[in-house]
């Protein structure tokens, strides 16, 4: 049994933790700090490898859908009070103090009060603080497309409600099921592209209840196809960055810098599908990038890890990683 979701939160966790220490730096500053990037180790201090919001926040939603799931089959009505409540703790923990988005802050801030969600969603920011943490909602068993793909936009929408971060949620947890599933991955691009095609001008109102009124577009449909034609066109660059693919040189360079939603997916996945056998050497790869490290790694880690399972990661890596045993008890409730 390869353990898909446990490979998957564990792989999260290792690349976020591998790139906390490079994010922000140049090429330069990364090979001094860290030598060639096929040996860059897994930063350890005090015995800990410590992780940033990316994995607190995959925490926070992975068990707020294990309570909403708990009530029953997973809908917008069960997933939203727990994911929230969860959301407003992290922003509230005397462990938040990683480098976390203002983005994310603000939508906590909002989120405390009483209120609609989509009152407290930030519509204009794309940033990539909503999909770096969308694993767990790929990796829920006996979820069905539609229902999957709500729940990433729903998770998304409650921080960063621009259709681009929506769209980027939904293809990274459709990415990360696929991978679990045992899809090619020579094969996985195209399945995303018909994804993004299908779910081009499908507003989920049942999820997103009438968060697009809050934006400027003339009309739903509008305002989700903006998101969708952004990661469609990022797909093209994915597509053509791989078809000259060069392991050696700085991923940000083919695919962006990972500060923008579309842009973390697509430099996540390149990372992964350049490497796709070599899971150690993705998250290595990924965490050597000159732009959002730790949300690069962690996206990359969590597609090698639910393609290969918990067996992908070094025993030390595992026993090393902060939050361990939350990760390895979400991992084991769904790889059950």
């Amino acid at each position: 049994m390869k353990r898909a979701a446990t490979g998957a939160l564990l792989g999260l966790a290792i690349g976020d933790a591998m790139g906390f220490p490079t994010e922000f730096n140049d090429m330069a500053q990364i090979a001094a700090k860290c030598g060639p990037w096929r040996t860059m180790p897994l930063p350890v201090a005090s015995g800990r490898a410590y992780v940033t919001d990316d994995t607190q926040m995959t925490l926070a939603l992975g068990e707020g859908l294990v309570e909403a799931l708990a009530a029953g089959s997973l809908t917008a009505e069960r997933m939203e009070p727990p994911v929230r409540t969860r959301f407003v703790e992290w922003s509230r923990s005397p462990e938040n103090n990683r480098a976390l988005g203002m983005t994310c802050l603000q939508a906590c801030e909002a989120l405390s009060h009483d209120g609609v969600w989509q009152a407290a969603s930030q519509v204009s920011s794309k940033g990539c603080g909503a999909n770096m943490r969308v694993a767990p909602v790929g990796l829920i068993p006996g979820l069905d497309d539609r229902r999957r793909s709500g729940a990433a936009q729903l998770q998304s929408a409650l921080t960063h409600g621009h259709p681009t971060a929506l769209a980027a949620s939904d293809l990274t947890a459709y990415a990360i099921w696929l991978l679990a599933e045992g899809a090619d991955p020579a094969e996985l691009l195209s399945a995303l592209r018909d994804h993004a095609l299908r779910s081009r001008t499908v507003y989920r109102a049942d999820w997103l209840g009438d968060l697009a009124e809050y934006a400027h577009d003339p009309d739903r449909e509008s305002f989700i196809a903006r998101g969708w034609n952004e990661c469609l066109a990022v797909l093209d660059r994915l597509e053509t960055a791989l078809a000259a693919a060069d392991p050696e040189a700085d991923p940000c360079l083919a695919t962006g810098e990972g500060w923008i939603a579309e842009e973390a997916f697509a430099t996540g996945l390149y990372c992964f599908l350049m490497l796709p056998e070599e899971p150690q050497a993705v998250v290595r790869r990924a965490a050597y990038s000159s732009g959002d490290s730790d949300s690069i790694a962690a996206l990359a880690g969590a597609f090698a890890g639910a393609y290969h399972g918990a067996d992908a990661w070094p025993g030390e890596w595992a026993r090393d990683i902060e939050y361990r045993d939350r990760l390895l008890a979400l991992g084991a409730a769904w790889d059950e």
